[in-house]
């Protein structure tokens, strides 16, 4: 058994996010292992860009509200438990609702991650659905 330490917590850029956004890293397997699971922290409003992750990605929602969706498809509004998987490949944003802090946990493998073009204002405040 061993304590790691951890990295201070870092703010995640401007290239990748819309708004303010915090991660601190909870595991990073080292080879063979490929896991990688951050602790993120959004503003309101605050988002990702679209991105996908080359063997996919599982969000936990610990707290506040976060919106998610994948690219063609509704904006689904995630709570506290709730549990949101990606699969390979698939282009996604995941972020706060414009009025509400949301923390997630983000459990993926390895670091193939393609990141893509901002989420618009236009696409961030599109229709959205409940998990509730």
């Amino acid at each position: 058994m061993e304590i790691l330490k951890r990295p201070a917590t870092m703010k995640l850029p401007a290239e990748m996010f819309t708004g303010d956004a915090w991660a601190d890293v909870i595991c990073r397997g080292e080879d063979p292992s490929r896991v990688r699971a951050n602790m993120v922290r959004f503003a309101p409003g605050a988002r990702t860009a679209w991105h996908s992750h080359g063997l996919g990605q599982t969000l936990y929602i610990v707290e506040g509200i976060a919106l998610i969706q994948a690219r063609g498809g509704e904006i689904v509004e995630a709570h506290p438990g709730d549990v949101v998987f990606t699969p390979a490949g698939e282009e996604h944003w995941h972020g706060a609702a414009p009025d509400r802090f949301m923390a997630h946990l983000a459990l993926w493998e390895g670091d193939e991650v393609a990141w893509l073009e901002h989420v618009t204002d236009i696409e961030y405040n599109g229709p959205r659905r409940s998990t509730r």
